[in-house]
C-alpha cells in the first residue's frame, strides 16, 4: 500500500514557525513532525511514500534527498494555493485502477494501527475509511448511521465530545470519481461519500495529537520529554 502525505498547506496557525519552513518541517525533539509520521509508516512496512508539496516545498524536498530512505519517497508539487482535494486528483495517474492507498495529513501523530485499519477498510468494501478520533474540541465532528458508516461531516464545528477526522484515511482508487477541482477533501468530497453510503469510520481510542498551533507543538515536546518512546510509536490498545 502507497501513503500519501498532505504537505503544502500554508500553517498559518503556526505562523512564528511557519514564515520560515513549511509546517511539516517544523521539528518535534530533534526531527520535523513528517518525519515522524514517515517512521510510522515505515513501521507498518509501507515502503511508497507520495509527499504533495505546496507551500515551500524544496525544503522538503532538500531535507529528505540524502536520507537512506530517500528513493522510497515520490514528491509531488502540487501548487501553492491548491486546495487539499484538487491536490490528491493530480495523482490519479499514479494509482492503479483496483488498488487501496491511505492519505494523512503532514502534521498529525498517532498510534493507529494501519495494518488493522487497512483490514477494516477492506472488510467494509467502502470507497473511503477514516480514522475517527476524539481530540480536543475544535475540530469537524462525524455523525454516525449504524455499524460505522457515516451519516454526515462536519468540517472545524466547535464540540464538546465526540469524534473527528484523525487523519490516516484509506481510500480505493474509486476515491478520484468523487474530488473535484477547487475543493476541500474534507468538504464536498466528504459529502458525496456520504451520500453514496462510501465513507465509513474507524474508531480509534490510542493516541492522536495534531500540531494545529504553538500549544499543540509543545504538547507534543512535552510528552517526549515525558514519555519513554514515543506515543505516537507505540502499540495501539487493544
Amino acid at each position: 500500500m502507497k501513503a500519501v502525505i498532505l504537505c503544502g498547506g500554508l500553517g498559518t496557525r503556526l505562523a512564528s514557525e511557519t514564515s520560515k519552513k513549511p509546517k511539516p518541517m517544523v521539528k518535534i525533539g530533534k526531527i520535523p513532525i513528517l518525519e515522524h509520521i514517515i517512521n510510522i509508516c515505515f513501521k507498518y512496512k509501507i515502503e511508497e511514500i507520495i509527499i504533495l508539496l505546496g507551500y515551500k516545498g524544496d525544503q522538503i524536498k532538500k531535507y529528505f534527498k540524502n536520507k537512506k530512505y530517500s528513493n522510497q519517497i515520490q514528491f509531488v508539487n502540487t501548487g501553492l494555493k491548491t486546495l487539499t482535494g484538487e491536490r490528491i486528483l493530480k495523482i490519479k495517474k499514479l494509482f492503479k485502477k483496483d488498488e487501496n492507498f491511505m492519505v494523512t495529513y503532514g502534521d498529525g501523530l498517532s498510534n493507529v494501527d494501519l495494518k488493522k485499519l487497512l483490514k477494516f477498510h477492506i472488510k467494509n468494501k467502502r470507497v473511503a475509511t477514516l480514522t475517527a478520533v476524539r481530540p480536543p474540541a475544535r475540530f469537524g465532528e462525524i455523525f454516525f448511521k449504524k455499524n460505522n458508516f457515516v451519516k454526515n461531516f462536519k468540517e472545524k464545528q466547535q464540540v464538546s465530545s465526540g469524534w473527528i477526522n484523525g487523519g490516516f484515511i484509506i481510500f480505493h482508487s474509486k476515491i478520484f470519481k468523487y474530488l473535484k477541482r477547487g475543493e476541500m477533501l474534507e468538504r464536498q468530497p466528504m459529502k458525496r461519500l456520504c451520500k453514496k453510503n462510501n465513507l465509513v469510520a474507524y474508531k480509534h481510542k490510542g493516541f492522536w495529537q495534531c500540531m494545529d498551533t504553538m500549544r499543540d507543538k509543545q504538547s507534543l515536546e512535552k510528552l517526549i520529554k515525558k514519555e519513554k518512546k514515543l506515543p505516537w510509536m507505540k502499540n495501539n490498545i487493544k
